[in-house]
């Protein structure tokens, strides 16, 4: 199984048209398009599951950069999330500003 990442989705991008796009590839296991919380937009990006490693780097490495609904998506393999309270390239615990004397 691998989780891959698609950026770039546009407003009107919805799951089944990434299911069928990535399916051309391998079975795909899970779609999900990420909405903002407060308002049910969409974010621009979303995660695909699919069953067979193999097929998921073919779909990478054939579909990063193909246009859906004129948008260049942006696929890669998906990095696994941070845990709570952590920050994106935080690579200690120490503040940012913090000086040591």
């Amino acid at each position: 199984m691998k989780n891959i990442y698609v950026g770039n989705l546009g407003s009107s991008a919805s799951e089944e048209a990434l299911r069928q796009l990535f399916a051309a590839f391998g079975p795909v296991n899970r779609v999900s398009i990420m909405t903002d919380r407060d308002t049910g937009e969409p974010r621009g990006f979303g995660f695909l599951e699919m069953a067979n490693a193999t097929d998921a780097d073919k779909a990478i490495a054939a579909l990063n950069g193909t246009l859906l609904d004129e948008h260049a998506l942006n696929v890669n393999e998906a990095r696994p999330k941070k845990g709570p309270g952590s920050f994106r390239g935080d690579q200690n615990s120490r503040s940012r500003g913090a000086r040591r004397c």
